[in-house]
């Protein structure tokens, strides 16, 4: 009975991921950040898996972070919201597909405001007919971008070149996932697991071959919570958030730090440079700090694309080190070539 108690749980979290034919819509601060990873996932999209993604010129922010930072008022979000989804209606597509944590928990929680007050739905339609002149279809279906990589993380698997195996010892990399605030812990039932076990990375990472690491501060904060880091007398408690995580995980020597935010793989990743200038410390390996990774790029990699293509010269922290456990080429001199 407690199994299959567990077991009906489990099947509450989980969620309905379409097939192709999607509706992809950047992250204004993913662009910033690390902008190789959304080409990547767009490469695997159609090179690799042969799927049908589109993306329209004309789309814009979410205005998640305004409208979290108590600047946005709900109505004009949801306006804005209303203008993707026309977006998407006038090309003919119905899977919404954002790149952002933050916009996929906008995207729902419009969406759940519309089905429970179909007035407010209402009410934003006749907003944007007389902004824009447009009308639109709810999507069909939605989806964050990694739900699409968990998904068909069994064929990247098939065609992978590469694991996530220490080539010297055999053994698994151990992994430290990190999921997203926005991505299940306002609407857990959207997310793959929910907010409690959250599988959509430890998924990939144990299909394609890495050992996902628990520790105490699991699902605590990266740091970033907007208004932590947006106000800049805040930004001491956001890397104290950091400093937490960075406490908590170090005992377990994990290789590789693998998230699907916008922000936390900055935070996670500049962080760590913070904390080393203030305090002399460093949480990796051979004086080194811990390699941070969106998982397009940790996908690309096992797939064998060049790390410069997808990005990887980004970031603060090196991720050499990761590179030769694996075994991947790479040319040191291309690094920073344009």
């Amino acid at each position: 009975m407690r199994v299959q108690g567990k077991q009906n749980i489990w099947k509450e979290y989980q969620k309905e991921i379409a097939d192709d034919k999607y509706f992809y819509v950047r992250s204004c601060v993913r662009q910033n950040f690390f902008p190789g990873s959304e080409v990547t996932f767009l490469r695997i999209l159609r090179e690799v898996l042969g799927k049908n993604i589109f993306e329209h010129p004309c789309h814009t922010t979410c205005t998640g972070i305004g409208y979290h930072g108590d600047i946005v008022p709900f109505d004009t979000l949801m306006t804005i919201v209303a203008r993707q989804f026309s977006l998407m209606t006038e090309s003919g597509f119905e899977n919404f597909v954002p790149s952002c944590i933050t916009s996929f928990g906008i995207y729902t929680e419009v969406l759940d405001t519309w089905e429970h007050f179909p007035e407010a739905e209402e009410k934003v339609r006749n907003y944007l007919k007389k902004a824009t002149g447009r009308e639109f279809k709810i999507p069909g279906n939605l989806a964050h971008a990694s739900d699409i990589i968990y998904k068909f993380r069994k064929e990247i698997a098939a065609k992978s070149k590469f694991k996530l195996i220490n080539r010297n010892t055999g053994m698994p990399l151990k992994v430290v996932e990190h999921i997203g605030c926005h991505y299940a812990k306002m609407f857990p039932d959207k997310g793959v697991g929910g907010a409690e076990y959250p599988y959509v990375l430890t998924g990939m990472v144990e299909e394609w071959g890495g050992e996902v690491i628990d520790y105490p501060e699991r699902r605590h904060c990266c740091g970033f919570g907007f208004r932590q880091y947006l106000v800049q007398a805040n930004r001491g408690y956001s890397l104290a958030c950091s400093y937490k995580k960075f406490e908590s995980m170090a005992p377990y020597k994990p290789d590789i730090i693998i998230t699907n935010c916008p922000g936390c793989p900055m935070f996670l990743d500049r962080w760590q440079y913070v904390i080393n200038e203030m305090e002399g410390k460093k949480y990796g390996e051979n004086g080194q700090g811990i390699p941070v990774f969106t998982y397009e790029e940790v996908a690309g990699l096992v797939l064998g694309y060049n790390p410069w293509d997808i990005g990887l010269q980004m970031h603060q922290i090196s991720c050499e080190p990761v590179l030769d456990k694996i075994g991947i080429p790479y040319d040191i001199e291309s690094k920073y070539k344009v």
